[in-house]
């Protein structure tokens, strides 16, 4: 008996990531090499102040696709984060394309933003333009600087910059909107009160 196409939110990112992960090149898994609270160069550099908030596991069918990290600066409010500095960082443990982390980023951007087909082709460009393919340890970090740009790091080293406001706050709505695709991620990292270094 035939099998029905995939129809709620979940089932098509599923799909989508279980094409990028087949695509990729096979990696080990990869423990976290940024187990302390202490916030990476990139970070520090643009947020002096900052300090850990949450962190959280991302896993598709069982598989660990990234560890994301957040770091904010005193006195962040989750309810408005969309008007706070803060960073995300996101450590793989296994190896995706650039490409699809640019697609599958775009899909749910567009959730957040009402996009015309214009902008969503030059923000499509723009992060097939910097994120890499990425393998098991590397890192992609995300600074957000609201109602300006969002800058990104690999591997502790600038990568690029998008400086457009709808952009930066629909990026990180992907993670810490209430709507957002993943609420156990986004209270995971938003969860109060888990400590300082």
């Amino acid at each position: 008996m035939k099998q029905p196409a995939p129809t709620s939110r979940r089932d098509c990112l599923h799909a989508a990531l279980l094409a990028g992960l087949l695509l990729g090149t096979p990696s080990t898994w990869a423990t976290s090499k940024s187990s302390t609270k202490r916030p990476p160069s990139e970070v520090l550099a643009a947020l002096p102040e900052a300090h850990y908030r949450g962190s959280g596991k991302l896993t598709f069918l069982r598989l660990h696709v990234y560890d994301a990290r957040l770091w904010v600066q005193n006195n962040f409010n989750p309810e408005n984060f969309e008007q706070q500095a803060l960073a995300l960082e996101l450590e793989y443990a296994r190896s995706i394309k650039g490409e699809l982390i640019a697609e599958r980023s775009l899909v749910e951007m567009r959730k957040h933003a009402d996009l015309s087909p214009e902008k969503a082709d030059l923000w499509l460009s723009d992060m097939k333009n910097i994120f890499p393919d990425v393998a098991a340890g590397d890192r992609i970090t995300g600074i957000q600087f609201p109602g300006e740009s969002t800058r990104f790091y690999v591997n502790g080293k600038l990568r690029g910059e998008v400086r457009d406001a709808e952009f930066t706050r629909a990026f990180f709505s992907i993670w810490f909107s209430p709507r957002t695709s993943e609420p156990k991620l986004r209270l995971a990292l938003l969860k109060p009160n888990q400590g300082r270094p």
